[in-house]
């Protein structure tokens, strides 16, 4: 019964009669579309990690409209509380520029639109053809549950899940790297100029 009455409704919705829910998610796709491309191209770090805050945010706040509340809270626990504050970390031990940073673009801005728009269009022409014809039911039972979450996280998304927490370790240790041979380059530069103080006030 449930069956059916799925099938009808899926034969029912319409992309012309579109609900709230589906308003909404549209709405919060655009600013979450257009605080990526922020990040993307400004050229002051630190507003781009805030802009990054802001598009994370929003695909937590996608994961809600669709029913998937676990996954929005992780989305905000490990991408917005983790992430952004291990790249804030990153960018102050090794003191990067926090104003306008000239030289932060690297000139390939051509070559990298090119990428990412192929990469956009492949990846929307393999959802769009994966998920033609299935429809959510936001009435029925959570997509996003834990248990669904973690047999297919632990069973399919094993290595990617380990790869990611390895990158993110090296990032921090590269960082800290980083920031200790800046200060020693800066205490050896003070101890030269130091020892050369000493020698003109004993001369």
């Amino acid at each position: 019964m449930n069956i059916a009455a799925g099938t009808i409704a899926a034969e029912t919705q319409s992309f012309l009669s579109p609900t709230g829910v589906e308003i909404a998610f549209l709405l919060v796709g655009l600013v979450t579309l257009g605080a990526a491309v922020i990040t993307v191209t400004t050229k002051q770090l630190v507003h781009a990690a805030l802009w990054l805050v802001v598009a994370l945010g929003g695909l937590a706040v996608e994961y809600l409209l669709l029913t998937a509340e676990f996954i929005a809270w992780v989305q905000v626990l490990i991408y917005v509380g983790s992430v952004v504050v291990l790249l804030l970390f990153g960018l102050m031990l090794t003191r990067a520029p926090i104003g306008r940073s000239p030289d932060a673009d690297s000139g390939n801005r051509p070559v990298a639109l090119a990428v990412a728009l192929a990469a956009a269009a492949a990846l929307v022409w393999v959802v769009v053809d994966a998920f033609r014809t299935t429809v959510i039911d936001l009435d029925g039972a959570a997509q996003g549950s834990t248990d669904v979450t973690g047999s297919i996280l632990f069973r399919h998304w094993v290595l990617p899940f380990e790869a990611l927490s390895v990158l993110l370790l090296a990032a921090l240790v590269g960082a800290i790297v980083l920031s200790r041979k800046k200060a020693a380059e800066d205490g050896s530069a003070a101890q030269d100029r130091r020892a050369a103080q000493d020698q003109e006030d004993n001369s």
